[in-house]
């Protein structure tokens, strides 16, 4: 092995930073090195991450193992306490080029040094990480990181630190250059995407990048956000949804829960009504919208009335694309502390919560058939419609084209086309 080899656990914004990581690295001349960048979102993620560690250890030994990412920062002991690890750097740290360069000659860092995590907590700026994508036709900005919200089972902004935005006119000049070297794409990333501005001078919001984004790099075919928190969208962003057909009719919101008082409990800044209300509103200005969500199942005193609340949320939100979480007590957290839902109650809870998930799903995907959709080819027979539904096409077509499709049927959870 010359070149470091790189595994990445969990989020979108984990997968940007392995790339700009990769960048890092080859600057630095870093050889032999297996970086495992993880993921801290459930105890399982954890569990998973030291399970990788370990088999990539015994895939390639005699190589440096360094660990990173939000396990790393939140839990340093837990995986310096590994005989595979070498180093284990926290999420500032990972991305400055002096700890790749330090890196790169092993021999010359002390074993005092062998831990290098800070308290992201103190840290009060990002910087724009450019990368030129990854993936050839869709690439991932990253506007924002970290989290000022403390929800009660969330152990993320301790990997995170508090919310910080990238400026205005990076997030611009980023998206220049990817749209010069061919991308038709764009989605903004973030931790906390609808907090970004907050702390930019004369606090813009959300809203105000993506108008400033569309009308400053009018070549960019496709803008797409990633998860929001549906109680921060601000007036600019809805009237983006409304009047900009290059802004993807496609959100993914951060629910967690159809039940009030299990949201309250949990410190979200919405209810159900709040949830319904918002998605009534922005499928009325935006017809063709598509909503994907998050939610929690078996959290801390749910009981089988509150469960079946979010059940229902489905059809009330017109929810399609749902990320399904078994509820994981993250130690340190408040929700770590509340009367615990038996264990196999949640895994049955999340089970039938995925069950419902799957039947939208394919109301969804049965609706388009006989329906033409503008489609981003990511390979010769697969790609995406603007509402981020996956095609598969029967016949090869040219790659990093958006192609005018009609939708002849629909399996294994895609459209078909037949090309």
């Amino acid at each position: 092995m010359n070149t470091p080899v790189f595994a990445t656990h969990g989020c979108r914004l984990n997968a940007y930073e392995s790339e700009a990581m990769r960048e890092l690295a080859a600057a630095a001349g870093l050889e032999n090195a297996v970086i495992v960048n993880t993921c801290a979102v459930t105890a399982e993620a954890v569990r998973k991450a030291r399970q990788d560690i370990r088999r990539l250890a015994a895939d390639n030994p005699g190589v440096q193992i360094i660990v990173t990412g939000c396990a790393a920062q939140t839990e340093p002991a837990t995986f310096a306490a590994m005989p595979e690890v070498s180093r284990v750097i926290g999420n500032t740290e990972k991305m400055k080029p002096e700890t790749w360069a330090a890196l790169a000659v092993p021999d010359l860092i002390g074993p005092t040094e062998r831990v290098q995590v800070d308290d992201i907590l103190s840290v009060r700026e990002t910087a724009g990480h450019l990368i030129d994508g990854f993936g050839r036709h869709r690439a991932y900005v990253q506007v924002q990181n970290g989290c000022d919200h403390r929800c009660t089972f969330c152990i993320i902004p301790y990997g995170r630190g508090n919310s910080r935005s990238v400026p205005a006119g990076v997030v611009v000049e980023q998206i220049k250059r990817l749209v010069d070297k061919g991308f038709l794409e764009v989605v903004l990333t973030g931790v906390d995407l609808t907090s970004w501005g907050a702390d930019l001078p004369g606090l813009p919001r959300l809203g105000d990048l993506v108008m400033r984004i569309l009308r400053l790099v009018p070549d960019l075919a496709r803008l797409r956000i990633s998860s929001i928190d549906s109680i921060e969208v601000d007036e600019a962003l809805m009237t983006a949804i409304a009047t900009e057909p290059r802004l993807m009719p496609h959100l993914h919101l951060s629910l967690q829960s159809g039940d009030d008082l299990i949201l309250k409990r949990m410190k979200r800044r919405h209810l159900r009504e709040d949830a319904i209300r918002f998605c009534a509103e922005v499928r009325r200005l935006r017809p063709d919208i598509v909503f994907g969500a998050d939610l929690i199942a078996g959290f801390p005193t749910e009981t089988e009335e509150m469960f079946q609340h979010s059940v229902d949320l489905i059809a009330d939100c017109g929810l399609t694309f749902l990320h399904v979480f078994p509820f994981s007590p993250r130690q340190g957290t408040p929700a770590a502390r509340m009367p615990a839902v038996p264990k196999p109650q949640v895994k049955d809870r999340a089970a039938r919560l995925r069950a419902a998930a799957q039947v939208a799903l394919q109301a969804h995907l049965a609706a388009q058939v006989g329906h033409r959709h503008r489609v981003l080819t990511e390979g010769t027979r697969i790609g995406r419609t603007e509402q981020f539904t996956e095609v598969s096409f029967a016949s090869d077509q040219p790659e990093g084209t958006i192609l005018d499709v009609r939708i002849d049927g629909q399996g294994s959870g895609r459209l078909l086309a037949g090309g």
